[in-house]
């Protein structure tokens, strides 16, 4: 498997029971330098993970290349100004060839528009997929990650926050009428959260390790106005069993069922995974393969096994490549492959 994927030739029918997996090439070259966490060996251990797993899944995956995403679809989350600040510093660094930064902890470098537009297209092109019934749910191996980005600032290595264009497109294009975001990235997803927080039709869950960057995703933050009772935080301290943090998630994951999504995102962050340098969760790979089917099965009454994932963090490469891979076969377990 290389680092970008070819479309099929003819459309997967749904009741093959493919997964989708959208990538962009772009994604690759998104260069904050090797010594930044969200540096590029992390996709490659990726794509060389699902590679290796490929004589087992090939009939059961479907590799599609995406678009990139337009503008009109980013200004569905996101403000102008901060979508021309985002492209400004990325074409600046393309003329100086060098990497810049929009804060400490966020690099760009020449073709890192190019590779969040990617991210954000895959994220939507995946949504349609999904939701028109071609396949029953899809991955997308894709960087920058985004759930750090809110409306009008990028932060925490995120540029554009592609989990929220995805949702704010399936609800804008009518292809859902509700959704559930799980988030379950050590780091809490303040962007997501914020730009979700008065929304009534989407319903936000996150486990987050806590105390950890960015602070935010206490219990107490529930959502706002016609959003009240929409936001469900579940902080919890590092270093616990994995079974506890299993446990917490889909104690939340049966309390967001209520709410029946009609279309689940997962943001799934493998640095809740043993042994990643910025995170203390216990998660191993068969946990994250657990999470999958259980969120899957948990929420199937109303979003009929329609689920889109998207890579966020996981700084550890080889452990993501097995995190990821675990989870992209459940997927396919979950879809009946």
């Amino acid at each position: 498997m290389t680092g970008s994927y070819e479309p099929v030739p003819e459309p997967i029918n749904r009741t093959m029971n493919r997964v989708a997996l959208f990538a962009h090439e772009a994604c690759s070259a998104h260069d904050t330098g090797w010594e930044h966490p969200e540096h590029q060996g992390r996709l490659r251990a990726v794509m060389s993970a699902l590679g290796k797993a490929l004589p087992e899944l090939n009939d059961r995956v479907a590799p599609l290349h995406a678009e990139p995403a337009t503008e009109e679809v980013l200004l569905r989350v996101h403000s102008l100004e901060h979508v021309e600040t985002v492209r400004r510093v990325c074409e600046q660094a393309a003329t100086e060839k060098t990497i810049l930064r929009l804060d400490p902890d966020t690099a760009v470098s020449g073709r890192s528009w190019e590779a969040a537009l990617g991210a954000c297209g895959a994220a939507v092109d995946a949504t349609r997929w999904v939701s028109s019934g071609e396949g029953p749910s899809a991955f997308c191996p894709v960087r920058p990650p985004g759930h750090h980005a809110t409306r009008d600032r990028a932060m925490g290595f995120c540029l554009l926050n592609s989990v929220a264009v995805a949702a704010r497109s399936a609800l804008a294009e009518g292809l859902a009428g509700c959704v559930l975001i799980v988030d379950w990235d050590v780091h809490h997803g303040n962007g997501t959260q914020d730009i979700f927080y008065e929304d009534a039709d989407v319903f936000y869950l996150s486990m987050h390790q806590h105390p950890l960057y960015p602070g935010t995703g206490s219990r107490e933050e529930r959502g706002k106005g016609a959003g009240v009772g929409t936001t469900l935080n579940i902080p919890r301290p590092p270093g616990l069993a994995p079974q506890a943090y299993v446990e917490a998630l889909l104690d939340g994951v049966d309390q967001a069922a209520a709410f029946e999504p009609e279309l689940v995102f997962i943001s799934a962050g493998f640095d809740s995974a043993r042994d990643d340098p910025i995170g203390g969760f216990t998660l191993e790979p068969e946990h994250f393969a657990l999470l999958t089917r259980e969120v899957i099965d948990r929420t199937r009454a109303s979003a009929d096994g329609r689920v889109v994932s998207l890579l966020e963090g996981g700084y550890n490469p080889p452990e993501l490549g097995r995190c990821v891979t675990a989870h992209v076969t459940a997927l396919t377990e979950a879809a009946g492959g």
